[in-house]
C-alpha cells in the first residue's frame, strides 16, 4: 500500500517495531519502505543502512529517508496498484522538472468524515451556508480552507478546548485574508496537538491548501479522540462486566479501546444469544450478521423494536443496507456505508462501533444486584471508588502531560499515566524525543513479557527511565523503577520533569536552558516595554488566576491579536473561566504549543502555568530572530 499520511506511515512503520520502542532494525529498512509503498533497491537500502551503525533508526529518521526515496529522481517511488475503486489519485508537481509527486486518499473515508461533519456541525449558525459539505469532487478540503470547521470538530471531540470567539470569521461577503486563514490553521494544529494529536510533516498551508491525504489523516485522529474519549471505566463503570472472573480492573485499563469494543460487542452478541464471537472489526463483521444482533442488543425500548429481517437476504450488500437503514432508525447510521462493511474497512467499522457505544453503551452501571435504589447508589459510588483507584485518580495535571505524550507520538497511546507506562516503555520513547540518541535500544527489554520473569523485566526498563532522568539532571530522590511499575503517584514526578525538560528546551540562551526566575523576569520586562499594567511575582502570584499578564504578554508579542472587549472583570470562577480559556486559545493562535487547561490558570497551578509562559516565550524568541 501506499502511506502518505504522518498517521499512516507511524501504523507501518510500527508494524515493523512490535516492541514499541520508537525504533525499527535497520534489517527491516527495505521491508517497512516497501509497507509505505516505496520500493528500493537492496544495494541501495544497504547503502542507507551503512550510516547507522547502532542498527536502529527512529521513525523520524525513517520519515526523512521515506522523503528522500520518494523524490529523488535516481529512485523514484513505485506505488503498488490499489483498488481504484477506493482510492483517489492526486499529482502535484512541475512536468518541466518532471518533479510530480503522486498522493493517493481513501474515497470511502472523505464521504464518512463528510457525513460526520454535518451530522455533528450542521445545527451551527456559523456554518450556514458552508454546511452540509457535498460529498463530491474537493468539496471537503474547500470547506476545511479557512480552518473554522477544523477548529469546531476540534471542539466537538474534546468541548472546550478552542474559545471559538477568537476565530476569525469572513466578513459579510464571505471574504477573509489568507492572513487570518493562516491564524486560524495555526490555532487549529496547536490545538489538535493540545488533545493529543501526533501532527508532523503538516503545516497550516498545508491545510490551506487542502492537501487531501494530510487533511483525512488529522480529521481522523481528531474524530477517534472524540470517539475513543468515553470507552473508560469512569464514564462507562458498567465496563468491568466485560472481565471474567479472574481478570481485574487494572487488566481492563490495559486494554486498547479496540480490544474493549470487541468485548463489549461479544457481552452484547451473548445477551441476545448470539454464538458468534468478534475479534476484529474487518473479516469478522462482513457478512452483518454481527451487526444485525448488535442492533437488537442495544436499542433502547422507546426507539425498538428492531428485528432480525436483514439475516434473510443472502446478498451481503443488501443485507447491510437493510443493518444500516435499521441503524438509522436509532440515529447510529454513522461512518459505513454498506460497501464499508462488505468490504471489512476497519478505521470506519471502528468509527462505526465506537460511536454506537457512545449512543447506546447498553451496560449496568452497578452491576448484577437486587435493584433497591439505595443499593444501587451505593454499588455505584463503590465502583466508582475502585475504578479511581485503579486508575490512580487521574487529575488536570495527567490529561495534559498524556496529552503532551501523545502529541510526540508514544507508541501505543498513553490513556492512562499509571497504567500505560509501567513498562517503561512509552517513557523511553519520550526520552529519545527530549534528548535524542540518549537510549541504548539494545539494553532496553521488550514485549511480550513472560507471565515467568515479565515483571523483572519490565522493572529493568523504569529502572533504566531513572537512570537516564538523572543522567539529565532530574531530581528523582527516592524514586526507583519499582515506583514506576506499581503505578505510584511518583511516576508524576519523572513525567513532569520530562515535559518541564522538554517545554524550557525550547528557550535557550547561549547554549544553556533558561530557567523559571529568568523566564519570569524576560516576561515582566517585556509588559512593562511593552506599556501594560500587569506583572506578577512568580508562577504562584494569585493575580494570575484573572489571566490578564497572559493576555497582555499575547498582546506586546504580537500586537492587535487580543480582543480586550472579550476580557471580564473575572469577578467570579465562570467569569476567570473564560478569560482563562481565550488567554489559551490566543496563545495558540500565535503558535504556541499549550498543553494547559483553562482550570490550570484559574487555580493557579504553578507547573503548568509555567508552561504557558514559557511556550507564549519560546513564539517571543521566534519573532525576535526573524526580526
Amino acid at each position: 500500500m501506499s502511506c502518505e499520511s504522518p498517521e499512516e506511515i507511524k501504523e507501518c512503520f510500527d508494524k515493523f517495531d512490535p516492541s514499541g520502542s520508537g525504533s525499527i532494525t535497520t534489517n527491516s529498512l527495505g521491508d517497512a519502505l516497501t509497507q509505505c509503498g516505496a520500493k528500493v533497491p537492496g544495494f541501495k537500502v544497504r547503502d542507507i543502512c551503512d550510516s547507522y551503525k547502532d542498527g536502529v533508526i527512529s521513525f523520524d529518521e525513517f520519515l526523512k529517508i521515506l522523503n528522500q526515496v520518494k523524490t529523488k529522481n535516481n529512485f523514484k517511488q513505485t506505488i503498488k496498484p490499489m483498488d481504484e475503486a477506493k482510492k483517489i489519485h492526486v499529482q502535484k508537481g512541475n512536468e518541466k522538472g518532471n518533479s510530480w509527486t503522486t498522493h493517493t486518499y481513501s474515497e470511502e473515508e472523505k464521504l464518512a468524515f463528510v457525513d460526520w461533519i454535518n451530522f455533528r456541525l450542521v445545527k451551527d449558525p456559523q456554518l450556514k451556508g458552508v454546511l452540509p459539505i457535498k460529498e463530491e469532487g474537493e468539496s471537503l478540503f474547500k470547506a476545511l480552507h479557512n480552518g473554522i470547521i477544523m477548529n469546531k470538530l476540534v471542539n466537538d471531540s474534546v468541548p472546550d478546548t478552542v474559545d471559538e470567539r477568537a476565530l476569525n470569521m469572513p466578513d459579510a461577503n464571505g471574504k477573509l485574508s489568507i492572513f487570518k486563514i493562516q491564524e486560524n490553521q495555526t490555532l487549529a494544529l496547536n490545538s489538535c496537538i493540545a488533545i493529543g494529536c501526533y501532527v508532523i510533516s503538516i503545516g497550516a498551508q498545508d491545510l490551506i491548501d487542502g492537501k487531501p491525504h494530510l487533511c483525512l489523516g488529522l480529521l481522523w485522529q481528531i474524530i477517534r479522540i472524540g470517539l475513543m474519549a468515553k470507552i473508560t471505566l469512569k464514564d462507562c463503570p458498567g465496563l468491568r462486566a466485560l472481565l471474567d472472573e479472574f481478570e481485574s480492573l487494572e487488566q481492563l485499563l490495559a486494554m486498547s479501546p479496540e480490544e474493549i469494543l470487541c468485548r463489549w460487542v461479544n457481552y452484547q452478541l451473548n445477551k441476545v444469544g448470539c454464538k458468534r464471537v468478534v475479534k476484529n472489526f474487518t473479516t469478522d463483521i462482513k457478512d452483518s450478521e454481527v451487526y444485525a444482533h448488535l442492533l437488537v442488543a442495544v436499542c433502547p425500548e422507546d426507539k425498538g423494536p428492531i428485528g432480525l429481517e436483514p439475516l434473510n437476504i443472502q446478498d451481503h450488500t443488501r443485507r447491510a443496507e437493510m443493518v444500516l437503514e435499521n441503524a438509522a432508525a436509532i440515529d447510529a447510521r454513522s461512518f459505513v456505508r454498506a460497501r464499508d462493511i462488505v468490504s471489512g474497512n476497519q478505521k470506519l467499522n471502528l468509527a462505526f462501533v465506537a460511536n454506537l457505544f457512545n449512543m447506546y453503551p447498553a451496560m449496568d452501571d452497578a452491576g448484577e444486584f437486587e435493584i433497591i435504589e439505595e443499593t444501587r447508589e451505593e454499588k455505584i459510588h463503590d465502583l466508582l471508588d475502585e475504578v479511581d483507584a485503579a486508575l490512580g485518580k487521574e487529575g488536570r495535571e495527567e490529561l495534559a502531560m498524556r496529552n503532551w505524550m501523545n502529541s510526540l507520538g508514544a507508541t501505543p497511546r498513553v490513556k492512562y499515566i499509571y497504567e500505560d507506562l509501567k513498562d517503561g516503555l512509552a517513557i523511553l520513547q519520550l526520552f529519545d524525543k527530549i534528548k535524542p540518541g540518549c537510549v541504548n535500544w539494545s539494553k532496553v527489554n521488550k514485549p511480550p513479557f513472560k507471565a515467568l520473569g515479565g515483571k523483572m523485566k519490565q522493572i529493568e526498563n523504569c529502572n533504566y527511565a531513572i537512570a537516564l532522568g538523572k543522567e539529565i539532571g532530574f531530581v528523582l530522590v527516592g524514586i526507583d523503577g519499582n515506583n514506576l511499575h506499581d503505578g505510584d503517584k511518583l511516576t508524576l514526578a519523572l513525567v513532569w520533569q520530562m515535559m518541564r525538560h522538554y517545554t524550557l528546551s525550547l528557550l535557550t540562551h547561549d547554549g544553556k536552558i533558561l530557567k523559571d526566575n529568568e523566564i519570569i523576569s524576560w516576561c515582566n520586562t517585556k509588559l512593562e516595554e511593552g506599556g501594560k499594567d500587569s506583572k506578577f511575582a512568580g508562577f504562584k502570584d494569585p493575580s494570575l488566576a484573572n489571566s490578564r499578564a497572559i493576555v497582555d504578554l499575547i498582546d506586546v508579542i504580537s500586537p492587535g491579536h487580543i480582543s480586550y472587549d472579550l476580557m471580564t472583570a473575572a469577578a467570579n470562577d465562570d467569569d476567570k473561566f473564560l478569560n482563562a480559556r481565550y488567554a489559551i486559545t490566543m496563545a495558540r493562535k500565535i503558535g504556541a504549543r499549550i498543553f494547559a487547561l483553562p482550570e490550570d490558570i484559574t487555580e493557579v497551578n504553578p507547573k503548568m502555568i509555567m508552561t504557558v509562559f514559557a511556550c507564549i516565550m519560546s513564539v517571543g524568541f521566534a519573532k525576535e530572530n526573524m526580526k
